[in-house]
């Protein structure tokens, strides 16, 4: 069993970070200045951004001059992706359970109603 990562999980929740990560797949890295002109924040909120991202791994930073040249951390990507497949198979384990429950209430209770109206039937 895979162990959720709350931090990552936390740092991806966002969807300004999550479209960083996005353009930084599509182009390979980028910098905060260079990043800032694909969302609606300022480079500041950019670099906090990506400092969050940093933290949680899922990128690294080189510096290049006065800027940080950011790119995505594979493995750890994959790890994430691994946490979202491994969530999403319990889910959908446990919905399973959930309609098989459902659907024996349900029959249950056809069984009951159609016993009813035999017996009502059965009176007239």
């Amino acid at each position: 069993m895979i162990v959720i990562d709350d931090d990552l999980w936390s740092a991806v929740g966002d969807p300004t970070r999550r479209r960083l990560l996005d353009q930084l797949l599509s182009d390979g890295d980028g910098t905060a200045t260079s990043l800032s002109e694909h969302v609606p924040v300022t480079r500041q909120a950019v670099a906090k951004h990506l400092d969050v991202l940093d933290r949680a791994g899922l990128v690294h930073s080189t510096p290049v001059g006065r800027e940080k040249r950011y790119r995505v951390d594979e493995a750890q990507l994959a790890r994430a992706v691994a946490q979202l497949a491994s969530v999403g198979a319990t889910w959908d384990a446990r919905l399973r359970r959930i309609k098989r429950i459902a659907e024996a209430i349900h029959g249950a209770q056809r069984s009951q109603q159609q016993a009813n109206d035999k017996e009502g039937n059965d009176d007239g």
